[in-house]
């Protein structure tokens, strides 16, 4: 009978140890299933030019990031002169996945505000950010020369982040 007791007490003490561990997770950490895999291939019509594409197997061989963005996005307008700064270090290919857009807002948002990308794949269905895991916008990915993702960052980029993880990255990436 006195067991019984105790059962309400054991749940009560799991329940706040799970929260506790919760509550220590950094939101913006969140793990993905493709990190250490080969990144998912596509080939996408540009947004400048519907009659032309990439195909990510075109980068095979060089390190390169993989923005994923859309003219809608609230906080891709914060991350935005972050990937201006990114783009004039030239440091590595700057690729944009246009995500579940309108073609026309999204090149006008790039005229209006300075385009960062070498070039923006456009993905109006979403199909593409799908096999990347997607759900929200803006993600960061830093894939290698070999076509397997090493880096999926969620939410803007910051200088800090920059500083303190992708050009670290970058560097070490480059060398292998």
């Amino acid at each position: 009978m006195k067991a019984k007791l105790y059962i309400p007490l054991v749940l009560f003490v799991a329940l706040v140890g799970f929260l506790a561990v919760g509550l220590n997770l950094d939101p913006h950490e969140v793990p993905s299933p493709l990190i250490n895999k080969p990144a998912p291939a596509f080939e996408l019509p540009l947004l400048s030019d519907p009659n032309k594409s990439f195909s990510s197997e075109s980068m095979k061989g060089q390190v390169w990031v993989l923005n994923v963005w859309a003219s809608w996005c609230i906080s891709c307008r914060e991350e935005h002169p972050v990937l201006l700064e990114m783009a004039q270090q030239q440091a590595l290919p700057l690729i944009g996945l246009d995500y579940k857009d309108q073609r026309a807002d999204a090149t006008a948002r790039l005229s209006r505000e300075g385009n960062p990308y070498r070039l923006s794949a456009f993905d109006a269905k979403g199909r593409v950010g799908i096999d990347y895991g997607v759900y929200g916008v803006p993600e960061t990915y830093i894939i290698d020369k070999a076509g397997i993702i090493r880096l999926k960052h969620t939410g803007p980029l910051t200088p800090e982040v920059l500083t303190k993880t992708i050009y670290p990255l970058i560097r070490e990436l480059n060398k292998a």
